[in-house]
Parts: structure tokens; sequence; C-alpha cells
């Protein structure tokens, strides 16, 4: 295990040995952006259970509540910006030091920071679809149109919690109003992908195919206890490729990582990316 001081040539050598690096990105990366992530250095998730898709599909009081939630967290997510550890990852893209990005994030800030071969697991919760007519809008518009719907809850305040949710009282669901499609009065969803659904199938065949071509897993910012994200580290080991991994505390797949750095990637990636342009 590394510390971030003298982490980064050994980061560096092994971009130089594997420039076709896959790199697998979490919730920690977007941490330096103001973002919550999900968990801490002993990979326990922190807060209450996530919302499940099956019953925000059936359920009107679960949409309420994601919506009411949503809508009082949403600065946190618009907010957002790309922090060094994104950039970072663009310029390495840019300059053909590593293969391509496959996020586990949901906030967009991989695009908005330059890089240009990302896949995003899942989804992107800057957009909302009507489940009915499969109708888009974006997610600002929403917000917008929430705002007018539910004035009191403009200005009301809220622990953040990942992925622009927020924690709020009970109390404030009693009388809010969620949004609904503006084609066809259906309801709406964030294009993401909720705990309890799957990755769509060709988004899948996407992704397991950048990992067979990929010669090396660069894991940042993950502690792989989704299986959406382990499954890569456990395909990698299982064709001889090797793993190094930027996370605070432990993973799920310490015992197959060969190159493990206890930094924070906004420090470290810009020393990573600096080194290889000299």
């Amino acid at each position: 295990m590394s510390s971030e001081p003298d982490c980064a040539p050994a980061l560096a050598e092994f971009l130089a040995r594997h420039p076709h690096t896959l790199v697998l990105t979490g919730a920690g990366l977007s941490t330096a952006s103001g973002i919550p992530d999900y968990r801490g250095r002993d990979g326990v998730r922190r807060g209450r259970e996530p919302i499940q898709g099956p019953e925000f599909r059936k359920s009107a009081a679960v949409q309420r509540r994601y919506w009411a939630r949503s809508m009082v967290g949403w600065s946190t997510m618009a907010q957002a910006r790309p922090n060094p550890g994104h950039v970072a990852l663009a310029a390495l893209e840019q300059g053909q030091r590593i293969g391509s990005v496959l996020t586990q994030n949901v906030d967009g800030l991989h695009q908005r920071a330059g890089s240009l071969s990302v896949l995003e697991l899942h989804g992107n919760i800057r957009t909302v679809r009507c489940l009915a007519c499969a109708s888009t809008f974006s997610r600002a518009f929403i917000q917008t149109v929430m705002s007018e719907a539910n004035p009191s809850l403009i200005a009301a305040l809220a622990q953040p919690a990942p992925d622009g949710d927020a924690h709020i009282e009970p109390d404030a669901l009693d009388d809010f109003h969620a949004p609904f499609c503006l084609h066809c009065g259906g309801t709406l969803t964030p294009d993401v992908i909720f705990f309890g659904d799957n990755i769509p199938a060709p988004r899948t065949i996407e992704a397991l195919a950048r990992m067979d071509h990929a010669d090396a897993l660069l894991v940042v910012g993950s502690s792989l206890m989704v299986y959406s994200g382990f499954r890569f580290a456990r395909l990698a080991a299982a064709s001889g490729k090797p793993i190094a991994a930027i996370n605070h505390g432990i993973t799920r797949a310490d015992d197959l990582i060969d190159l493990k750095v206890e930094a924070s990637a906004e420090l470290i990636l810009p020393r990573v990316a600096q080194l290889l342009q000299e």
C-alpha cells in the first residue's frame, strides 16, 4: 500500500506500462466537488436505505418522497463542478495514457471536465424521462416546475445526501406535488439505475467489451461494494490483467488489487498526469 506523497510515480509507471487501462470511477472521485459519497472507509453504507426501483415505479407515495428530497437537494448537484481529479483523467485520455472511463457516478462531471470516452453505468441524473411515453426533460427544467408547484420547499434546509438527494422531515411530503410528464401526464423518473434495477443489456455489453479490450484496470474512488463495479475487478483478475486502485479505505477487491493507493484522487491524479507529460 502506498501513501499520497510517494505513490504518484508508481501509478504513472503503471499507466505507462498499460496505455489501454480502463478506468472505473465511483463516488469517492466526486466528493471533492461537494457531492457526498455513500460509504465510509470501512465500506459500510451510511444513512437510510436508498429508494428501490420497483417500489418507486409502483408507489405514488415513494415517488413524492423521492422528488421532494431531490428538489431540496438538487442545488448540491447543480452547483457541483469537475475537480482536479476529473480534469486529470480527461488529460490522461487526451494524451492517450488511458483507454476509456466507466463510471458508477451519475453526476456527468467526467464529460464536463472534457473526457470523451465515458460510459455511465448507472445513467445520468441530469436527465429525466417519462415512464409512459419516454419523453425526456432536463433535470434543471424539472426543478423549475417543482419549485413553481411547491414554493414552500424552495428555501427548505436539509442535510445533503449522495446524487442530489437530501434528508428532509416527513411532514414536508404531506402537500408535495410531484412532477409529471408535460406531454402525456405520465410518471417521471430520473434517468438513472435505481437500487434493485439492472443495468440495460446494451450498456452492459459495451462495458464488458471495454474491459475485454483493456490491458489493465484502474479503480478510482470506489469501494466496489456494489456488484456492477466489483464484476470488472473480477473480470480483470480472471484474465490476468493488473489492477490498481485509488481509494480511501477498504474495497471489496482488496485481495485482487496489485497496486493500492490510499490517497485523494483530486490530489494524486494531477501529479500522475504531470509525470506522464514530462
